[in-house]
């Protein structure tokens, strides 16, 4: 029963049409909320105490590097997914991801390395929250290439299933690396069982940008795997009918 809801609601066909009926409205509302928190955060906040004004690039560095981990677990999920029910859409999502995954990634450590010159003094620290953060980032450029080097995608979607979900173990360290080792970096300011450590006035443009990022971000995704579908699916008559 599962195998059928799943194989029902997750074609490549029926994802098409959802995806492409919601895409506009994610679109307008996520760059609408984060231009307002960016414009909030960027002008209107007041300087940090300590840190003064280098702290507003946590408007750029915290989404990214929470979307850079988190869409490494939407891949990881989606790898279940195709090894247990071999939903085609589920090896899409997977390739479609992983650059979105890159970049994003890229961006936390570029955006980080840049805070790090003014609060630390240094570029860069070889400490286990920056360096997980880059074996993530080489992880999925990793995958890309390894994807891109078969011929023969049922194979590469296997493998690169398999791992997305080995290398998921570098999740958890990247989120516990800071309670776990000595590090530069502070633990987390925002937590789902403590009351939030940031100052309101920062808190809620941060809170806003992180929702904006992640829908444009989800844009991004929609964007990416529909060219996968279509790269994969082009000999099948429906997706000529699409076209």
């Amino acid at each position: 029963m599962i195998k059928k809801f799943i194989h029902q609601f997750a074609s490549p066909k029926t994802y098409l049409f959802q995806v492409n009926r919601v895409y506009k409205y994610i679109f307008y509302f996520s760059l609408l909320i984060y231009t307002f928190s960016l414009i909030w955060g960027l002008l209107f906040t007041p300087e940090d105490f300590v840190q003064g004004n280098s702290f507003r690039i946590i408007y750029l560095h915290v989404p990214a590097s929470f979307l850079s981990q988190s869409l490494y677990a939407i891949m990881a999920i989606a790898s279940v997914t195709y090894l247990i029910w071999r939903v085609k859409l589920a090896a899409y999502l997977i390739i479609a991801i992983a650059p979105i995954g890159a970049m994003t990634t890229f961006l936390a450590l570029i955006s980080g390395s840049i805070w790090g010159i003014p609060t630390w003094g240094t570029w860069w620290q070889w400490d286990a929250r920056i360096t997980s953060t880059l074996i993530l980032f080489i992880m999925y450029l990793g995958l890309i290439s390894l994807h891109n080097s078969f011929s023969n995608f049922e194979k590469a979607d296997k493998l690169l299933s398999w791992l997305v979900i080995v290398g998921f173990i570098n999740i958890p360290i990247i989120k516990k690396s800071v309670d776990w080792w000595s590090t530069l970096h502070q633990s987390a300011s925002i937590t789902l069982t403590d009351k939030p450590s940031i100052d309101p006035s920062m808190l809620y443009p941060l809170i806003g940008s992180m929702i904006g990022f992640f829908g444009l971000i989800f844009c991004l995704v929609i964007i990416s795997s529909k060219l996968q579908i279509f790269k994969r699916e082009k000999t099948k008559s429906w997706i000529k009918d699409y076209v």
